[in-house]
């Protein structure tokens, strides 16, 4: 398999060890990444305001790798959400597809035919034999428990991703977890928003957004959380000292990328999966994975 890697904006700035972890397991499992240089914003951060913009952004990062012959596969649910609508608005409208090719044209682009758009999750989830998966595993996570955050945009809106996964009662991430070993928590508030969204602007509000799930995480005595978003850790991980900060209290809870978890437990080493850069501190988890 063979997919374009769409890093996005928050991964480069905030979620290399993200990108280090996807990196090393894709290559383990024979998925090859190529990387596009002119790959640019998918468009997110404007769509509120100008949608003609930010489907010409998207559009841009299709027909690049449509130039390439590959498809995208993207870390960032946001990203992977806002390319994959764009891709479904422009294939199903004619007259759609030939005013945004008729404006790459200015960059001596065009889009053809669709392009498969991917989250690596998915990816993992249903394009990978799970056969494969499971030998890969070297070192079981045995005992270690795990709670899952799926985030907004991961499946959202669901017909553009093929309904691969339940909206309201997912699994996706949680199969994967159990893969690993690990158990996976079963949480009330699964399915919450961190609040990433109006971070830049009321971060009190994301701060006790995020604290409604620490606390619920901090109850259960799980591990760590697992995600797959970059912006969500920029919430749970980056920033878990303000929340702890704003309720008076101390939670020391891991955030860990998917592909970290499945690294650690393909037997590969800490430094090569970015465990150095996540904010929380992950010594603790990481002395428990040595001694199993």
């Amino acid at each position: 398999m063979s997919y374009a890697l769409f890093l996005g904006c928050t991964v480069p700035a905030r979620g290399r060890n993200y990108e280090m972890s996807a990196r090393r397991v894709a290559d383990a499992l024979g998925v090859t990444f190529k990387d596009i240089p002119e790959f640019t914003c998918c468009g997110y951060p404007v769509k509120s305001i100008d949608l003609e913009l930010s489907l010409l952004m998207s559009a841009a990062n299709l027909a690049l790798a449509s130039k390439h012959g590959v498809d995208i596969c993207a870390l960032c649910s946001a990203c992977t959400a806002l390319l994959a609508e764009a891709n479904h608005r422009i294939q199903e409208d004619p007259d759609l597809k030939q005013w945004v090719n008729t404006h790459l044209a200015a960059i001596d682009l065009t889009i053809d035919g669709p392009v498969k758009v991917r989250h690596f999750t998915r990816i993992l989830h249903k394009d990978i034999d799970p056969g494969i998966l499971n030998a890969a595993i070297t070192r079981p996570l045995t005992g270690l428990r795990f709670a899952p955050h799926y985030g907004c945009h991961y499946l959202k809106p669901s017909e553009i991703h093929d309904r691969f996964d339940s909206v309201e009662d997912p699994e996706s991430l949680d199969a994967l977890i159990r893969i690993t070993g690990a158990s996976s928590a079963d949480l009330d508030r699964r399915k919450d928003c961190c609040g990433g969204a109006v971070l830049a602007v009321e971060p009190d509000i994301t701060y006790r957004m995020a604290a409604r799930k620490l606390n619920q995480l901090a109850d259960k005595s799980v591990d760590a959380m697992v995600l797959i978003c970059p912006f969500c850790a920029v919430v749970y991980d980056d920033n878990q000292r303000a929340v702890e900060t704003l309720e008076n209290t101390s939670y020391n809870i891991p955030v860990l990328y998917y592909p970290q978890i499945l690294g650690l437990a393909m037997g590969m080493d800490p430094k090569e999966l970015g465990l150095k850069l996540n904010k929380v501190k992950t010594k603790e988890l990481l002395n428990r994975v040595e001694a199993l």
